[in-house]
């Protein structure tokens, strides 16, 4: 894994970029300027931007949060989230059509809006968990409650054989200063009794399908190889690019800010140790994206 100083040392091997949202361009509260920078540089150079990220959300809804973050529209070109990914695979019928859903509905609501590009969808029923047919998680109802607090309506699930559709695998996330469990969690939790959580978003390849099809929308038609995913999640968007043969730029100044010693950039020691210990590969690493 190479340390770079910024993202134009390498942008230019590569013709569009996969860039994870979350601690890599901002967190959960505003935007990181040199980030925004690097992305608009990237783009006026010809570059081409798709935001991949694990977010329930639609990718409306993501555009529209992006805009409260400061995020400017021409930082990237298009956008390809995890509650796109779930959503397509809910209205086929995936987890049933009476599901219990999990998270927070005024921020959630969207994950249910028509996806008009399933053919014949199903109707989607929200019912209480003793009638449901499935799980549909895009959160826990309390971000700072520990996962296991699921654990009642969790056995009772398995033991109906019903299947979690989980619409961001993220385990955790850092709002600001304040760290958030995310529906990866609970997903792990659910997996981990002896349930089975079906995943769309990274590392899991439906979201990378979604994301060429961005490009392909744009008119392009890239090879993996010239393409670089950036991201600050060692088994999420460093695994999902090394699973899809794409090179990929580990922000080390997000999740793994502490175990890498970073403060302006990672330190080389910890950084290999950190890296070892998690089985990641990244091609690239650099503190924070500039």
């Amino acid at each position: 894994t190479q340390i770079i100083n910024s993202l134009s040392e390498v942008s230019g091997r590569y013709k569009a970029l996969f860039v994870d949202l979350w601690g890599c361009v901002h967190n959960g509260i505003t935007a990181f300027p040199d980030a925004v920078a690097a992305l608009q540089a990237y783009r006026k150079q010809g570059g081409i931007v798709v935001l991949v990220t694990n977010s329930p959300k639609p990718r409306a809804g993501v555009a529209a949060q992006l805009g409260q973050f400061n995020v400017p529209d021409d930082a990237y070109d298009t956008i390809s989230t995890s509650g796109d990914s779930a959503r397509a695979a809910m209205f086929t019928g995936a987890v049933g059509t009476s599901v219990y859903f999990m998270g927070e509905w005024e921020r959630d609501a969207g994950f249910f809006e028509p996806l008009h590009v399933i053919h014949e969808p199903v109707e989607i029923t929200r019912v209480p968990l003793k009638e449901a047919e499935g799980i549909v998680c895009c959160g826990p109802f309390d971000t700072m409650a520990d996962p296991e607090v699921n654990q009642a309506d969790f056995l009772y699930a398995k033991q109906m054989g019903m299947k979690l559709l989980c619409a961001n695998p993220d385990i955790v996330v850092d709002r600001g200063e304040k760290r958030e469990w995310c529906a990866g969690a609970l997903a792990r939790l659910y997996t981990e009794m002896g349930g089975e959580s079906l995943y769309f978003g990274k590392p899991h390849p439906p979201i990378y399908d979604l994301a060429r099809r961005r490009l392909t929308e744009l008119g392009h038609d890239f090879a993996d190889s010239e393409i670089l995913a950036i991201g600050d999640g060692p088994h999420t968007d460093i695994a999902g690019a090394m699973g899809e043969s794409i090179d990929s730029l580990f922000i080390t100044g997000g999740l793994a800010a502490r175990e890498t010693k970073t403060s302006v950039q990672p330190d080389a020691d910890a950084l290999q140790t950190y890296l070892a210990h998690e089985q990641s590969a990244p091609t690239y690493a650099i503190g924070f994206l500039r």
